[in-house]
């Protein structure tokens, strides 16, 4: 899938608003090649996906061997929203706590002075963290209205023509 079209997809609004969410599922490929799917906050940067976890996460070696990961955000309403993107990880290692740690956990509902002891609870547990820094290559949106998964797209495909048959 070439950069426009990914574009493409990721600037449609309904689109934008999954990548406002605070929540995706990562699917990675672990040291002993079996899949893993793991909820974990993130934030969009108009470019890429970033998330972050504590410098010990046993994730980070499979992502280092693996770096190819698949991405879904999606709704808890039927028909479901879902946004499916492929891409490749890089991997930063930063002292302290990253902003978009922080920014990403602030969707959260927190009065003030629960967001102020979370931040320290946050600063006093890690001395530092990796952005899990996600490029995509490929996405697609799922909307049940105007977009359905291929398979479906396919089976409706068929109908029609031995409908017209």
């Amino acid at each position: 899938m070439d950069q426009s079209a990914i574009d493409e997809v990721l600037n449609r609004p309904l689109s934008r608003e999954l990548l406002g969410r605070d929540l995706t599922r990562l699917a990675y490929t672990a040291l002993d090649g079996t899949p893993r799917s793991i909820p974990i906050g993130f934030t969009w940067n108009g470019s890429e996906i970033v998330l972050c976890t504590s410098t010990n996460a046993p994730k980070l070696p499979a992502l280092r061997r693996h770096p190819a990961v698949a991405l879904t955000i999606d709704t808890e309403v039927h028909p479901p929203k879902i946004l499916l993107i492929r891409g490749t990880v890089e991997l930063d290692v930063v002292d302290g706590i990253p902003d978009e740690y922080l920014q990403f956990n602030g969707t959260y509902q927190m009065t003030p002075e629960q967001r102020v002891e979370w931040e320290a609870g946050v600063r006093s547990l890690y001395d530092g963290m990796v952005r899990i820094v996600v490029t995509p290559t490929w996405a697609k949106l799922i909307d049940f209205e105007t977009t359905l998964p291929s398979a479906v797209e396919e089976l409706m495909q068929r109908q029609k023509e031995r409908q017209q048959a």
